[in-house]
This record gives C-alpha cells, structure tokens and sequence, in this order.
C-alpha cells in the first residue's frame, strides 16, 4: 500500500497535474519526496510563495485545469494569500496546498502554528485539512472539482505532517466526473428573444466567463448574426476583434466614464459572461433603469444596480447560438456607435510624439508592431494597466491576462513563467510593468533563467507610484508618499544572468523591442515613461469620454 504522501500524489496524477508551483518546507517533506521519487508531476521551486501563486493563477486561467501551489506553515502559507485572492476573484482555478503542524499540536501555541484553515476561507471557495489519511482522495478530487466548477476560483488544502508521514493508506483516486450539462427552458431563450427585439437601444457586454468558456467563436457569430455591438470588460479583451466593426471599447474605469455617453444611451444591456467584480453595474446603470438580460454559466449575483429580467444559464457557446437563431429573421436594433475609433487612433497617433522620456501610447504602438496577434501580453497593476486595458488591441481572446478583480502588484513577472511553460513556443510572452510592481516579485527572474524560459519583461519607470499621484493630484492637488528610487535595472538583469537592456530615446524603441523579442533567453527592458506631460492623449480621453468611451 502507499504512503499518505505517495497516494496523494497518485490524487494529483489523477488530476491531470503537469506542475506543483511553490517552497518546500519542513512539513512538506514527505510529500516533496514523494513528488520526487515516483511521480510524473514536477516540482516547480520558486523564489517567493507569492510567485508560486500567481503562477498557478496563470496556468488556470490558460488552460483552464486547476494550477497548483505549495507552501509551508505559517510564513510559508501567508505569503500564498494575495495570489489566491487575484485567483479568488478573476476566476481562475487554482489549488493551494500547505503543510501544518501535527495534529497533537493544534489545540496550543506552537511554533508557526496558525489556523491556516480560518485564513484562507475568505480567499477561497472552499478549503479543509486533512485530518486523517483515508480522506485524501476525496478531498483532492473536491479540491479540483470545485476550484475548476463554474464559476472557478482557488480552493485550498492543508495537510498536516503527521497524517502526511503516515505509512500505509488504502485508497484509490476518485474518478474524474464531467460536470452535468445545463441548458436553459425553450421559453426563457424566446423571452430573451422578444426583449432584444422590443429594445430601441440595445448593447452586448462580454466578460470573463466569455473566455474561460471557450465561447469567442460563439459570440463573434451572433454578433455577426444580430448586428449588436459589443462592449467587453478588461478581462474580456479579444472575445471580438478590436478591427471588428462590432467591437466598441473596453470598459472597466470609473463611473463618471460613462453617464452620459454610449452606455447611457444604451435601453437594453444583454450581459454575457460578465462578473460583477469586472465593473461594477452601478457605473453603467446608476439609476437602475436599463433592462438586463443575463447569459452566463450560473446565477446572478444579487446587486441592486443589476437585476436581470431573463437569466440564460448553461454553456455560454450554446445558448447565443440557440439565440442568434432566433434573432436570424428580425434582428434587434442596432445602436449607432459614436466615432470612437477615430478617437482611439488619434490617441494612439499621438504614439508618434519622439519625446524622452517615452509616451505610453509610443510604447503600446511600437509593442503592437512587433507582437503577433496570437503573442501574450501580461500586464501588472498600475498607470499602465489603465493604458493596456483601454488601448491595447487585442485579436484573440486569452492574449491579454490582468490583474482585474484584486488588482495585485507583482502578478505579471511570475505570470508570464507559467504562461511561457504552457503556451507553444511560436507564441511570444511578453509583460509590461511599471517599476514599483516589478521590484514586487523580480527575483522570479532566477526562476525564469533555471527553468531556461524566454521572456521579455517591459518595465515603465518614473520612480513614483503613478496611480496614487493621480488620485492625490485630483484629490488634495499635491503629493505625498510616492516617490522612491530604482536599482539600476539592466544591472539587476545582468545579475541573475539575464538580458538587461535600456531605451534611451524614443527612436530606440522600437528595435530595442525588436532585439528582446528575437532572444532566446529572458530578458528585462528598461523605459523611462512619461505619465504626465501628455496632453494630446488627455485631451483625447476627454473626448472618447463624451462618448462614453
């Protein structure tokens, strides 16, 4: 018979577990041998458990099975908790794994003893320990089921070292189920149907649960089918194509965006895959008066700003295509959309500006040149994720991942690790951060070199944090608390036996982007950026605001 330890691990074969992102510790020893000795899964060491997180949040959300991560008690386990609240909230799955102090020790204090458990429930959907050895088959397979189960998100799984140690368990894994079919009523989709049609005004808003689905094809279609535009989310971005002629902005800021322009005008808004922690529904019907129709995997969260008149759960693929085949002979009206493109490009044109340090839209535009529309771009959090979620052109869904719902510094660097582990190798991965996200989770570049990982790491330096400047300047009309220095950047590479490079003019851009893409080896590219003095693209999101863009 196995161990406890060895037939956990035969639950994690059974999973479909490629990878096991995280620390060892002195109460994961007999599982990290047994990881060791007769698995096929890989043990993954990295620098920070927090990076073993945001990894494992990354490989979920790409292929949508469960990423997994490992860490010790106490310290080891804390520093999980961001990147399980980032996965918590974007609906990725992921399942965490902690090792824990005897059983016999829990009832006192002890050493790096905390309940782990009680912790992490908030940040999870569902969590336990692993009290006893014969229960570690059904608690692995609930773990995976339920992080993976629509809606996705982490869950967690503590393991005590004297129930791990223990050394013969009978048991076997519990199968894989797939989860049941669920379509909605006949009667439901004609009601959806016959709402669409009565609307003067109506619009589309994709979200997340667009891609998670698999449901682009589908989407793109009924757009094609119905004439309706869409409005994705930032985590939306690429469900429709920007150069499509149905696909408006990407929404997601703030609510005086919005209130009188395009989503104002809007009567009717069919919601398809979208979490209300994408934006939130009192930007968009702040006074409660658009009616909504609902097409997504489960319920409704309960929000007075969004109460649907018809809810559409089920597969998201299937249900447009049963109702775009209702809407086929009279489609609903179509509302006009405002010259926003026009906008956008005389924001991005302003990219032409040689000034140094470099305008943000010189950057997206010279990156987009250089990037295929299948290459993956991660962004971190800060001014430039504002930049990449508003301007960024996407062609396919899943080439943009963003810190969204929890919006954590430091996710893209460890992100990019796991996603360039996944993704075929024609298939560039580049991330974009500025320099107080990046010195949040840089020392995954050592990572990134061990593994023999090729990514380019863009990072926007100002030395200050640029979003809370904003929001101080509008506030208080001063600043204060948001300066600080940087290392010298291509030294810092060059130290951990990466690529350090620096664009020291605006001409330099563009070839130097050229150069990192073309390495084989990971590399990090130093831009000065230029936040604030940049009236031409003020000026225009003045503009694209009045039309609710």
């Amino acid at each position: 018979m196995p161990s406890a330890a060895e037939l956990f691990v035969r639950c994690l074969e059974n999973e479909g577990v490629r990878h096991v992102f995280g620390i060892p510790g002195e109460e994961t020893l007999d599982l990290n041998e047994a990881l060791d000795r007769s698995s096929s899964v890989d043990f993954i060491p990295v620098r920070h458990e927090q990076g073993a997180a945001f990894m494992a949040d990354a490989y979920g959300r790409l292929t949508g099975h469960a990423g997994v991560c490992l860490g010790t008690l106490g310290p080891g386990a804390t520093n999980l908790v961001t990147g399980l609240a980032d996965a918590f909230l974007d609906r990725a799955p992921v399942v965490a794994l902690t090792g824990q102090t005897g059983l016999a020790e829990m009832h006192k204090e002890s050493h790096q003893y905390i309940d782990v458990v009680r912790m992490m429930k908030p940040v999870t959907k569902w969590n336990a320990r692993i009290h006893d050895a014969s229960i570690i088959p059904e608690a692995v397979r609930k773990a995976f089921a339920v992080a993976e189960r629509e809606k996705p998100g982490a869950t967690h799984l503590e393991l005590p070292d004297d129930v791990m140690e223990t050394p013969e368990v009978a048991g076997q894994p519990v199968p894989r189920r797939p989860p049941p079919l669920v379509e909605p009523v006949a009667g439901e989709l004609h009601r959806a149907a016959e709402l669409l049609r009565s609307a003067s005004r109506p619009v589309l808003l994709a979200g997340n649960g667009v891609v998670r689905q698999n449901a682009a094809t589908a989407l793109r279609r009924f757009c094609h089918q119905t004439g309706m535009n869409v409005i994705t989310t930032f985590m939306g971005k690429g469900v429709v194509d920007s150069d499509d002629e149905h696909a408006l902005f990407t929404a997601g800021l703030r609510a005086q965006d919005y209130p009188r322009g395009f989503m104002g005008q809007a009567d009717l808004v069919l919601c398809v895959g979208y979490d209300l922690v994408e934006w939130s529904p009192r930007a968009w019907n702040p006074r409660r008066d658009r009616r909504v129709i609902c097409i997504d995997t489960t319920g409704a969260e309960v929000d007075e700003h969004y109460v649907p008149e018809v809810e559409l759960t089920g597969d998201i693929s299937s249900i447009l295509t049963h109702l775009g085949n209702l809407l086929s002979e009279k489609p609903p009206a179509r509302l006009p959309a405002p010259p926003y493109r026009e906008m956008f490009r005389a924001a991005l044109d302003a990219g032409s500006d040689d000034g140094f340090p470099v305008k943000p839209q010189r950057v997206l535009r010279d990156l987009r040149e250089v990037m295929g529309p299948h290459d993956l771009l991660i962004s971190d959090v800060g001014a430039h994720k504002l930049w990449i979620s508003r301007l960024w052109p996407t062609h396919q869904p899943n080439t943009v991942l963003i810190s969204n719902g929890a919006a954590a510094m430091g996710f893209a660097v460890p992100a990019a690790l796991a996603a360039r582990m996944v993704l075929p190798k024609d298939r560039k991965v580049v991330t974009i951060s500025g320099d107080g996200g990046f010195l949040m989770n840089f020392q995954e570049l050592e990572t990134a070199k061990r593994l023999g990982l090729a990514i380019v790491n863009i990072v926007w330096t100002d030395s200050a944090y640029g979003v809370i400047e904003m929001h101080q300047a509008r506030k208080f009309g001063h600043l204060a608390g948001t300066k600080f220095t940087n290392p010298d950047l291509v030294m810092l590479a060059e130290s951990f036996g990466v690529a350090g490079l620096r664009v020291g003019s605006a001409d330099e851009l563009l070839p130097t982007l050229k150069k990192a893409l073309e390495l084989d080896i990971t590399s990090v590219v130093e831009i000065p950026i230029d936040y604030r003095e940049n009236s031409t693209f003020t000026q225009s999101l003045a503009d694209l605001s009045k039309v609710g863009v």
